[in-house]
């Protein structure tokens, strides 16, 4: 799979609708799978990102809503795998430096991505655990693309329209780990912690749909293409 630069007779297939899916697919999965909970009474009626009342997790870890984010997620997993991959490409011709990482932290966030979402709902300690690393894990190699992404544009291609915005977004996503980690260490009231935890978690997947909409916005822009041969 090639992903050429732009010509005035463009072939192959056009690359934005990819992270636009990426980006779309769990923003709306997740607020559907919450609606469908808070509709059977399996979590309560109340806005998550200011009440910190449940997490995304809780959201659509039961009934309908569970069913419905596991079958967006568990194919947008694979979805995130092919736009790092292409990400590579279009860096490595925009800017002349190869981006030899970022395939494969895209596949580390995909594999643990899709770990998460094959085990939610499943009850148990290990399976617990395996959501949680799975959704950390996810987390963490997603920033490290968008990080390495970044790394590579500062070099060469700062004037590239979308690098001014996924700077943005990386500076969001670090200001919600910092967050994070300050609410951990200094809210002693389980309760309260969990709250808070749970407002994080929604404001990062946000932050995660900026970023694929940018990068589908800044390739729709540049008419790129994916050739399969």
């Amino acid at each position: 799979m090639e992903v050429p630069k732009p010509t005035s007779a463009p072939t192959g297939l056009p690359a934005w609708p990819l992270p636009l899916l990426c980006a779309l697919l769990p923003l709306l999965a997740a607020h559907l799978a919450w609606w469908l909970s808070v509709q059977g009474e399996l979590v309560a009626a109340c806005n998550p990102y200011l009440d910190g009342c449940v997490s995304i997790s809780r959201a659509a870890r039961h009934g309908l809503g569970n069913l419905l984010f596991r079958l967006a997620m568990l194919p947008c997993a694979t979805v995130q795998v092919a736009v790092w991959w292409c990400a590579a490409q279009w860096l490595q011709r925009g800017t002349g430096v190869p981006a030899r990482a970022l395939p494969w932290l895209g596949l580390t966030a995909g594999a643990f991505l899709g770990l998460y979402a094959a085990f939610l709902g499943s009850e148990g300690e290990t399976y617990g655990l395996l959501r949680r690393y799975g959704i950390t894990v996810y987390f963490g190699a997603s920033f490290l693309a968008l990080m390495s992404v970044l790394r590579r544009m500062s070099r060469q291609w700062q004037d590239a329209p979308a690098f001014a915005p996924l700077r943005i977004v990386a500076l969001g996503m670090l200001a919600v780990g910092l967050a994070s980690v300050t609410v951990t260490a200094s809210v002693a009231d389980q309760l309260a912690r969990d709250r808070w935890e749970n407002r994080l978690e929604w404001a990062l997947g946000l932050w995660l749909t900026a970023m694929f909409a940018v990068l589908a916005w800044h390739w729709w822009r540049e008419r790129l293409r994916i050739v399969l041969k």
